[in-house]
């Protein structure tokens, strides 16, 4: 009982937040648009330019893993560390990415 009720209560406050965290106090002209409206494209385009470069970087790192292992089964256990590394470091760049974008949405919505 108690566990469903916390559930509820959590459902609820959370319900009540999101309420307020869209409620707008000003409509954006069209005239006011200018810079923000390119920082959010460039925003999203940056962001999903990223992502894509970051998850074909890591489908070739999982793959060639793969080939080595498949030619050598001896050696995984040397190759595992340097490819959970290298998966990290390519997955920390899309990080960057996320926040330079969280930045520049920052920024062009004032």
């Amino acid at each position: 009982m108690t566990k469903k009720m916390l559930g509820f209560t959590t459902f609820l406050a959370t319900l009540a937040i999101t309420a307020t965290a869209f409620a707008q106090d000003h409509v954006v002209t069209p005239e006011e648009w200018g810079a923000r409206g390119w920082g959010l494209l460039a925003a999203g385009l940056g962001l999903g330019i990223a992502a894509l470069g970051g998850a074909l970087g890591q489908g070739r790192a999982a793959a060639s893993a793969l080939d080595g292992i498949a030619r050598n089964p001896n050696a995984s256990d040397k190759m595992f560390t340097p490819f959970i590394l290298g998966l990290a470091l390519i997955e920390s760049l899309v990080i960057y990415a996320l926040i330079i974008a969280y930045l520049i949405t920052a920024w062009a919505t004032g």
